[in-house]
């Protein structure tokens, strides 16, 4: 049984910083992609970051680069994502997700999902 189990969300203030920890369990992970996605009131889901399995790429939404950092730990078996400099456009329930081998920006290539976790950003 695959889990993954998001933390770290909260409420912030605008400028303000937060750091998402997803935690994985279960089945081998060994070689996957990990990804971090968000859905905003009303919105479809939506990519943020992705991560491979060495860590040595990443790749974010627009949106994001340069205010939100990607990053997995192996001896914790855990992926982050580190958000610097919020916005309230930033207010979304966040999901973890892994499932594939290459990076990618598309929620049909994760087969595996965290329950979210909420961000909310006040201006």
């Amino acid at each position: 049984q695959v889990q993954l189990v998001e933390s770290g969300g909260g409420l912030v203030q605008a400028g303000g910083s937060l750091r998402l920890s997803c935690a994985t369990s279960g089945r081998t992970f060994s070689g996957r992609v990990m990804g971090w996605f968000r859905q905003r009131p009303g919105k479809e889901r939506e990519f943020a970051a992705t991560i491979d399995w060495t860590g040595g790429y990443t790749y974010y939404a627009d949106s994001v680069k340069g205010r939100f950092t990607i990053s997995r730990d192996h001896a914790k078996n855990t992926v982050y994502l580190q958000m610097n400099s919020l916005k309230p456009e930033d207010t979304a329930v966040y999901y973890c997700a892994t499932g594939g081998y290459e990076l990618s920006t598309h929620t049909s290539d994760y087969a595996y999902w965290g329950q979210g976790t909420q961000v909310t950003v006040s201006s």
